[in-house]
């Protein structure tokens, strides 16, 4: 028997995806939706003693936050392993964003329309970094409808980073919302080969 010269035991391209944004812009429940394994999650109830710390003003039946990250993953035709790292979005826990971000192929902005502004700090961060990233409006129930355009100045983003509308709880949402990413990634020149490395 020979091992070694069949493509049957070739271990898939890990690919490493940041989903960023504000709190309570739907980064759990898009890692949750998209994942093919039950996600994994730290998250901790939300208490008294943070209500000083943490704005609730269109999140108020939100009950838990992310402390550390959340991550999920999805396998394509195993040729390739997409892992989700789902960042925490309180200013608090940022210090986790660099670890997260080593050797990600790109970044998901998550932004709640109610929240905008809470979307510019991972914006800023991305751009920083000079790392492929995509704007995704989340729909939510309620939300105020703005157009693309609005949201691109009311951010003050350049004409080449995509902005797409999601809803974060349907799969097939999350998914075009990645593949948006990975094709601005490729535009960007960033290969998907070795980017967890």
């Amino acid at each position: 028997m020979e091992f070694g010269h069949t493509d049957r035991w070739r271990l898939p391209t890990a690919i490493k995806i940041l989903i960023a944004g504000g709190f309570g812009a739907g980064k759990t429940t898009m890692v949750g939706a998209v994942s093919e394994t039950r996600p994994l999650r730290t998250e901790e109830a939300l208490t008294h003693i943070g209500a000083h710390i943490d704005d609730l003003a269109g999140v108020e039946r939100k009950l838990t936050t992310t402390v550390a990250m959340d991550f999920g993953r999805i396998t394509i035709r195993n040729d390739y392993m997409l892992y989700l790292f789902g960042t925490p979005g309180q200013e608090r826990f940022w210090f986790v964003w660099d670890e997260l971000a080593v050797g990600a192929l790109g970044a998901v902005v998550l932004a709640d329309t109610r929240r905008l502004d809470d979307c510019f700090p991972s914006v800023d961060y991305f751009e920083k970094r000079d790392q492929p990233f995509i704007v995704a409006l989340n729909c939510f129930e309620g939300s105020r409808p703005f157009t693309v355009g609005e949201v691109r100045s009311a951010i003050g983003l350049e004409p080449d980073v995509p902005i797409v509308l999601c809803d974060a709880r349907r799969r097939d949402s999350g998914r075009e919302v990645l593949i948006t990413l990975m094709e601005h990634a490729i535009r960007r020149g960033v290969s998907p080969v070795g980017t967890m490395s």
